[in-house]
């Protein structure tokens, strides 16, 4: 048995890979177990991100830490798979030379034989990067969470080529998963225990389109909401002009599929908009804003933005702050641009100072603080259904009683917001209950459990 340590970063679609990948390895004779114990590893496995700065900077911390690990530790094998690995194979087999093989985004089914090789004294000769646009992810997932929600990629690679994305060129062309595999992924994840659905793609709203012709997002949610073992089904990455009347009535009509919609919108500028090679314009989001919260009464709408992108002068900033205050997001997360090399946006000059960027993202979100506060405020009173993600340890209240940590329809795990609740009895994990709000608490809220007839219901 080889104890080995998988480490997945960035974004929840990069999660889903190595959720396949460990799949894979966890079927290998028995041969692999995971540990979390970097220093009783003697393989690891690194599913790197580069879509930002930030990012390529974190995967290769982890890879240098790990490779200190291979001169001075039982690890005999360091795998390092993913975006950065698709994007800079070369550069990391000369640059830091403890990693055994590089496998880029559509080789992440070989890291089995791979990790077998490389543990039988042969090094692959090179790296193992494919055409991006190959393959479409269709294996079954471990889940390693010890939670009851689940990701779902429904779709790989994109095609909108915004002009500060790498993402088409380390994930290919746009392809969706077909709906019998998908299906039968979602029913694989209900078995392990997953309640909680969360569709994923680079872009969601567009699934279907190469393999039947049309938009099928919609009849794709209408099939996994026949799956007994869902309760509720999340959508992300939706972009706003893709979004359709039938996708809309089912948020609305079907009562599994959460009233929650992330939008990323990015900017509210036109000439920014444009320049992004984004396909919207500033009135074109307040109407698809408007039409879903007459729609959908009580959606969740969260979002994302890019400020300090090349050109983006003083009043453009305060055209995205005012819209920000006038769209009052529930959620919204703000980047600073990122200059990515090869990307169209990287030569676009002048380009914005980091001091200005930092200061200008800083006033982004202290105004959407502003807002997430006075929402939290005004769910007090309001009885929701809630989902038990844990309980906080070793917490409880002077009466006794256990602290829990659940979340309602407006939070993503590890993203949003969390609901505290107070119980004498045990919840487990990814049960549902209905709870009243008693307070906010910042972005937080704390609730009360609602009793029927003596039972949590």
């Amino acid at each position: 048995m080889i104890p080995t340590l998988f480490v997945s970063l960035g974004c929840d679609k990069n999660l889903v890979d190595s959720q396949q990948m460990m799949q894979g390895l966890a079927g290998a004779k028995e041969q692999y177990v995971f540990t979390d114990d970097e220093n009783a590893a003697e393989a690891a496995v690194v599913n790197t991100c580069c879509f930002i700065d930030s990012a390529k900077e974190e995967s290769i911390g982890q890879i240098l830490s790990l490779a200190e690990l291979k001169k001075t530790g039982k690890l005999r094998a360091l795998v390092v798979t993913g975006c950065l690995a698709q994007r800079y194979q070369d550069e990391i087999l000369k640059d830091i030379p403890e990693v055994d093989a590089v496998l880029g985004t559509t080789a992440e089914e070989k890291l089995t034989q791979v990790l077998d090789a490389v543990l039988a004294g042969k090094k692959p000769k090179g790296a193992l990067i494919e055409d991006a646009s190959l393959a479409v992810p269709t294996g079954k997932q471990l889940i390693t969470l010890g939670t009851a929600y689940g990701y779902l990629k429904i779709a790989e690679g994109c095609d909108k080529n915004c002009t500060y994305c790498v993402i088409p060129r380390v994930r290919g062309h746009y392809r969706s998963v077909p709906m019998e595999d998908l299906v039968r992924q979602a029913q694989d994840l209900t078995q392990q225990g997953v309640t909680e659905l969360i569709l994923v793609a680079e872009e969601t709203t567009l699934y279907g389109i190469d393999l039947y012709g049309r938009k099928m997002l919609s009849e794709l949610l209408r099939r996994l909401c026949l799956i007994s073992g869902i309760h509720w089904i999340r959508i992300l990455y939706c972009y706003p002009e893709e979004i359709t009347k039938d996708l809309v009535e089912v948020i609305k009509n079907e009562e599994k599929v959460l009233p929650y919609l992330d939008m990323p919108i990015q900017h509210a500028s036109d000439r920014i908009l444009k320049l992004m090679g984004r396909r919207t314009s500033r009135q074109e989001l307040v109407d698809t804003i408007a039409m879903l919260r007459e729609e959908v009464p009580g959606i969740c709408l969260r979002t994302t933005l890019i400020t300090g992108f090349p050109t983006e002068t003083e009043e453009e900033h305060q055209e995205l702050l005012s819209f920000v205050r006038d769209m009052r997001f529930d959620r919204l997360g703000v980047f600073s641009y990122s200059r990515e090399d090869g990307t169209p946006a990287a030569k676009m000059k002048p380009q914005v100072h980091p001091s200005t960027k930092k200061r200008r993202r800083k006033e982004l979100m202290l105004a959407q603080q502003e807002i997430a506060f006075e929402k939290a405020k005004e769910l007090t009173g309001k009885l929701l259904e809630v989902t038990i993600d844990g309980r906080l340890a070793d917490e409880e209240t002077d009466d006794g009683k256990y602290i829990y940590v659940g979340r309602t329809y407006q939070d993503i795990p590890g993203l949003d917001s969390n609901i505290y609740i107070e119980s004498f009895r045990d919840l487990e994990t990814g049960c549902y209950l209905k709870a009243r709000v008693s307070a906010a608490d910042g972005y937080d809220l704390v609730g009360e459990i609602v009793y029927d007839e003596g039972k949590e219901t």
